[in-house]
């Protein structure tokens, strides 16, 4: 059993950054690949990006690619999300995700979720 707390949401401007962090606690997080999705309201939830268990190779959707950069901390038990560039559409509730597979895209690949942290991008 893997528990997610994601943090570090918040009201950004346009074109603002910020970072999210996902902490792990249960056993083996430096096993799954983890990942971040996000859902806005009255959309389906959407894959954003994945990373592998020694955070050496990564993989985004093309909506965010070169704004946002996952990232991991295994000593941490954490995995990142920094988002740069923000523009209102990313505005949504944002979600980590502990996964055995790779490169996993879909939500039912994933296992273990946390409870999510709301972005909101707006002047």
């Amino acid at each position: 059993q893997v528990q997610l707390v994601e943090s570090g949401g918040g009201l950004v401007q346009p074109g603002g950054s910020l970072r999210l962090s996902c902490v792990a606690s249960g056993r083996s997080f430096s096993s799954y690949r983890m990942g971040w999705f996000r859902q806005a309201p009255g959309k389906e939830r959407e894959f954003l990006a994945i990373v592998s268990v020694n955070g050496g190779s990564t993989y985004y959707a093309g909506s965010v690619k070169g704004r946002f950069t996952i990232s991991r901390d295994n000593a941490k038990n954490a995995v990142y999300l920094q988002m740069n560039s923000l523009k209102p559409e990313d505005t949504a509730v944002y979600y980590c995700a502990a996964t055995a597979h790779w490169p996993a895209t879909l939500e039912t690949q994933y296992a273990y979720w946390g409870q999510g942290t709301q972005v909101t991008v707006s002047s």
